[in-house]
Parts: structure tokens; C-alpha cells; sequence
């Protein structure tokens, strides 16, 4: 199988070459069976390899897989190669992008059929899962650079497909320049690491790491550089306001990109140097408190939302914190499990509310929704089971990842796991808000939209029935010990993330204190999730129409804490001044005073010039004789 691997990303490519170049009159079941079937194909690929590994972990052999395609170019001593590493954590990370990004495929071909543009979209998708395949196959930072720019590429594209609409066309370019910010980190960290290390290869960089102190400057300075890609890749603070105006793109999109793929991107790559990681525990300290605030900053301005969508965007940049805040405190496999889990619950709870959304005939606004539950059965079934994982309720899979990263956060930094609890806590109320809002009480909205609501196609509620099965069951994956469980994925693992947990304490909790914290947050979270039900269903609340009449703390979350105002007075409007005066002042006089200037002086001249050329015979004959005159007084005073 391993001389197959280069196909895993060739076959979605495939797709977008032959989706891309098809013409109008191709059959949409043709466009939809080649984007949903070469990523399917990726995946059987990804499976088998899989079990490649699996067994090789069983037998106690070497764990990876190494192909080199060909040499790249060198220069001087650097030598890079275009080659795939396929290890433990590769190879979950290729189930869980070809996995979930194929039944999100699936999905789109029921949401998508009536758009005009359902080919290039398909393309779009496969493009995304090629650049994605390579940015976690890799085995250097330049391959994994190449397909963290081409993500940020296709979400460009994906979130503005619906370009005509302007504010569309703004989410998209948003994203894409915030993502640049941090892209400039990664690329100053690759020229720090080959100055470091003279490679760029993760083995031959890893291998010398291991002879260099804890606390080094230098690697303290290359992970600050490559968190601050992470950050932008990931949405955590201050680069996050992209993510929740990428709901502009069509719900599949946002599926793709807040749950499986691009924004656990930053994660994967944090996991993949671990050990440069664990040698700076300054910037894990760092990493730790801005994935904190993210998680509460997200689960914050979530709690007031009343866009269905962007409930979920911000609930997605708060489980990245707490994604980070795994990171920061040593719990690396519990960071990736909460990846592994996040995608499953993550990618149904954004489908659920693309099938709602559909069925609404395009309204998002939940205050608009309401009682749906009798029309859109399988829709609120899946999507109340995405609930109970998300707010961390046993014994679906939210709890368990969720809960082995604020064991280790408790054992670390205990006020940290005071701010996960009640990040977690928030999460549990937002995701019944938006559960009761869309689908209890009476119907409110128009007279049509409830004439016409019906279940989504079975391309729509088949992949929400699997992810449902997967948020259920996905917990067992990592069964924690002290419930009977033996740590399987950590266990996985462990050829990876060995060396960088050489220098981070292990989780040496009682039993008895992780059931506590067990029972708080699941106690807790069960509270928040009555307090919502009385508030929601039992009082028939609906959310203010006008703002303005709610309490400061309500308007500060609803106006997202005035942020996206913050950075445009501080940032986006001072840059349009001074651009207008560079514009008026240095380009408009200055370098075009100066062009412009130099032709006229040449045109005026040559207008003044022509004059002598009257066309009269004396005219001429006058200026022989002053010209002969001039000479010879010339010719006199130089004597």
C-alpha cells in the first residue's frame, strides 16, 4: 500500500480537474458522483493505511511510512524533497479529513442541487481535500506550508462562492488576509529552522532537538513564530473574527471548514512539534492562556446569538481554545482527541443547521424558527444528539475529550480549569438555547415556510444519521482508565508524541478527584441545560428584537464585545486614511506629478520648437546670419 500513498491527494485533484473543466450540459449526478466518489476512494486509501499502521503498532515494528516522490531542489546544504511521512497521527488525521469530508460531500449534493454553480463547488471541495491531504501528509514544514496556503486558498474561494453578494465577497477576503498574518509567522519560523537545524525534514529536525536544552531561545522563538500561525489558522485571539464571517459560504462549507479540516490545521502542526514545543514551556504557558480566554471569549459571545450559524461559528473558535488549552498544559492527546471528537459533533451540528436552514427556505434568524421538530424529525434527533456531545454530557464523546483535557488542566494550572469549567458550562446553555429556539414552542415564521417544511433528502439525513453515530460512540476511542478504559488512542499515539512528553509531567490525579471533576462538569453542564429548557420552553422566552432594551452584559456579547468595531477603528480605517493620502498626495503629486511633469516638459518643448519651423525662406536666412554671427563671437571671446 505504501507505494500508493501519492494517490490519496492525486484522486480529489482528479476531481477538481475534471469537475472544473466540464461544461454546463454534464449531468449533475455525473458532477456529484465524481466530488463525492474520488474523495470516497481517498478514504478506502486512508483506511487501508490505517490498518497498516495498526498492525504494525501491534507487532511492535516501526510505525511510518516514508516515500520520497522526488528530490525537490537544494540549495547550498539544504536539500528538500517532496516526500509523505504516514505515521499514527497522520493517518487519523487522513480518516478523519477523507471521512468526514466525504459524507460532507454527500451533504452537498442534496443542499447544492438547485445552485447554478453546483460544479464549480464540487471542484472547489476537492481542492480543498487535496491541499488538506498534503498539508497533514508532508514529512517536511515546506510540503506542510504548501498545503497550509492552499487551504487558505480554497477558503477563499468556498467562503465567497456566493460572490455577487458584496458582504460575501468581504467574509472571504477577510479570511483570507487575516490568515496571511499568520502565514508570514510560519514562513519567518521555516527560514529560523533552517538556520537552527539546516533541514526542514521533521525527522532530522526532531533528532537534533533532542540534545537541546529546555528553555533554549531560539526554539522558544521559532514556536512563538509557528503559534502565531496556528492562531490565525485556528481562530484563536486576536486572529479569530474570520472564522465567524466565513459562514457567509454555503453550510457545507462551513461544515468543512470549522470541523474537520482547516482550523484544526494549527493543531495538527502544534502536534507535529511537539517535541520543539515541550523544549519551550514559555510558549506552551502562552498558548495555554489564549486558548483559555479564546474557549470563554467564543462561549461568551455565543450565549447571545441568534444567527443559527454563527451560534456555531463561535462555539467552534471556543472548542479551539480549548483545543489550545490542551496544547498549552502538556494534554496533546487529549487536544486531538477533542480534534478527533470535535469533528464528528462539530461537522453534525453544522449540517443539522444547513437541513434547517434548507428546510426555512434560507432564514437563519432562530428567533424566526421555532417548534420544527415535528417536520425535521431526523434533523432534531441528530441534532440534540450533537448537543448532549458538545456540552460534555456522558456518555457521548464530548465528555470524554473534554474531559481529559481539564483533568490536565486542573493538575497544571487549576485557575485555567476554572475558566474551561465555565467555558463548558456556557457551552452546555448556548447549544440548548439554539436547540430549544429552532425547535420547541410554537412556529414563527411565515405562513409558506410552514406550508413547505419537510425532512432534508436522504443525501442530507444520511451523513447526520453516521456523524450522530460517531458523536455517540466516538468517546470509546480514548477510554479514559479510571472508568475501566485503557487509553487506545494515547496509546496509538505514542511513537509521536513520546519524545515531547519526556518533558511534560503525566497526569497523576486520584481516581477520586478525577470523578469530581468528572461530576462537576457533567452536573454543571446537565443545570445549564434545565436553566435553559425553563427559559426557552417552559417561559417561552424569545430573544429581544431590539438590543438596545437588554442588560450591558447581554449587548456586549450580542455586539461580540464591540471587537470587529475595535480593529476597524484601530486598524481598517486609519490604513483607508493613510491610503488616501499616500494616494492624493505621494502617488497623485508626487509620483505621477513627476511622470507627468517630465512628458509635459517634453511635449511643451516640443510645441516651441515647431514654431521655428515656419516655412519662410527669410525667416531661415535671418537665423543663418545670427547663427554665423554667434559663432564668430564666440570664436573671438574664446581667444
Amino acid at each position: 500500500m505504501s507505494e500508493l500513498i501519492w494517490l490519496i491527494p492525486l484522486v480529489p485533484f482528479l476531481g477538481f480537474v475534471i469537475n472544473g473543466l466540464t461544461r454546463k450540459g454534464t449531468p449533475k449526478v455525473l458532477t456529484g458522483i465524481i466530488g463525492c466518489g474520488v474523495v470516497l476512494v481517498s478514504f478506502i486509501l486512508s483506511l487501508t493505511l490505517y490498518f497498516e499502521i495498526a498492525d504494525a503498532r501491534a507487532a511492535g515494528e516501526e510505525a511510518s511510512i516514508h516515500v520520497l516522490l522526488f528530490d525537490w531542489f537544494s540549495v547550498g546544504k539544504l536539500q528538500i524533497a517532496l516526500s509523505f511521512l504516514v505515521d499514527p497521527l497522520s493517518v487519523i488525521m487522513l480518516l478523519i479529513i477523507t471521512g468526514v469530508g466525504f459524507l460532507i460531500h454527500v451533504y452537498s449534493f442534496g443542499y447544492m442541487a438547485d445552485d447554478l454553480g453546483l460544479r464549480k463547488f464540487f471542484a472547489y471541495l476537492n481542492l480543498f481535500i487535496f491541499f488538506m491531504t498534503i498539508l497533514v501528509l508532508g514529512s517536511n514544514y515546506l510540503v506542510m506550508f504548501i498545503g497550509w496556503e492552499g487551504v487558505g486558498l480554497c477558503s477563499y474561494l468556498l467562503i465567497g462562492f456566493w460572490f455577487k453578494n458584496s458582504s460575501y465577497a468581504s467574509a472571504a477576503k477577510k479570511a483570507f488576509i487575516m490568515n496571511r498574518i499568520g502565514d508570514l509567522g510560519f514562513l519567518i519560523a521555516l527560514f529560523l529552522i533552517i538556520e537552527t537545524f539546516g533541514s526542514l525534514e521533521y525527522t532530522q529536525i526532531f533528532a537534533q532537538a533532542d540534545g537541546i536544552p529546555v528553555g533554549n531561545n531560539t526554539v522558544f522563538l521559532i514556536t512563538m513564530l509557528l503559534f502565531v500561525a496556528a492562531t490565525g489558522k485556528s481562530a484563536q485571539i486576536p486572529l479569530f473574527t474570520w472564522l465567524p464571517d466565513a459562514m457567509a459560504g454555503p453550510t457545507p462549507v462551513s461544515a468543512l471548514i470549522h470541523a474537520a479540516t482547516m482550523v484544526t490545521a494549527g493543531i495538527y502542526m502544534v502536534l507535529r512539534s511537539n517535541i520543539l514545543f515541550a523544549l519551550a514551556p514559555t510558549t506552551m504557558d502562552i498558548m495555554a492562556v489564549v486558548g483559555a480566554a479564546t474557549a470563554l471569549l467564543g462561549a461568551y459571545i455565543a450565549l447571545t446569538q441568534n444567527d443559527i450559524k454563527k451560534v456555531l461559528a463561535y462555539s467552534t473558535v471556543s472548542q479551539l481554545g480549548y483545543m489550545f488549552l490542551g496544547l498549552g498544559v502538556g494534554a496533546f492527546t487529549g487536544a486531538f482527541f477533542h480534534v478527533l471528537t470535535h469533528a464528528f459533533f462539530k461537522a453534525l451540528l453544522f449540517l443539522g443547521a444547513g437541513s434547517v436552514i434548507h428546510a426555512m427556505h434560507h432564514e437563519q434568524d432562530m428567533r424566526k424558527m421555532g417548534g420544527l421538530r415535528k417536520a425535521l424529525p431526523i434533523t432534531f434527533i441528530t441534532m440534540f444528539v450533537g448537543t448532549i456531545a458538545i456540552s460534555g454530557i456522558p456518555p457521548f464523546s464530548g465528555f470524554f475529550s473534554k474531559d481529559e483535557i481539564l483533568a490536565h488542566t486542573f493538575q497544571q494550572q487549576p485557575l485555567l480549569w476554572g475558566i474551561g469549567i465555565i467555558t463548558a458550562f456556557c457551552t452546555s446553555f448556548y447549544m440548548f438555547r439554539l436547540l430549544y429556539l429552532t425547535f420547541f414552542g410554537k412556529f414563527r415564521g411565515t405562513d409558506e415556510q410552514q406550508h413547505h417544511l419537510k425532512e432534508s433528502p436522504w443525501q442530507m439525513t444520511i451523513p447526520l444519521i453516521v456523524l450522530s453515530v460517531l458523536s455517540v460512540l466516538g468517546g470509546y476511542i480514548n477510554f479514559p482508565s479510571v472508568l475501566g478504559g485503557h487509553h487506545a488512542l494515547e496509546d496509538f499515539l505514542t511513537p509521536v508524541l513520546e519524545k515531547g512528553k519526556v518533558h511534560i509531567a503525566a497526569l497523576e490525579l486520584s481516581h477520586s478527584t478525577e470523578f469530581l471533576l468528572m461530576a462537576v462538569s457533567t452536573l454543571g453542564a446537565v443545570i445549564m441545560g434545565l436553566f435553559a429548557y425553563n427559559k426557552y420552553v417552559q417561559k417561552g422566552k424569545i430573544p429581544h428584537a431590539d438590543e438596545k432594551e437588554s442588560p450591558v452584559l447581554h449587548r456586549l456579547s450580542y455586539r461580540k464585545l464591540y471587537i470587529d468595531e475595535f480593529y476597524d477603528a484601530l486598524i481598517v480605517r486609519p490604513l483607508k486614511h493613510l491610503s488616501i493620502i499616500l494616494y492624493k498626495y505621494l502617488d497623485r503629486l508626487g509620483i505621477d506629478g513627476v511622470v507627468n511633469g517630465v512628458g509635459e516638459f517634453f511635449v511643451g518643448a516640443g510645441k516651441g520648437i515647431r514654431q521655428l519651423q515656419s516655412g519662410h525662406v527669410g525667416f531661415y536666412i535671418i537665423m543663418m546670419v545670427v547663427s554665423v554671427i554667434a559663432i564668430l563671437i564666440y570664436g573671438i571671446v574664446r581667444i
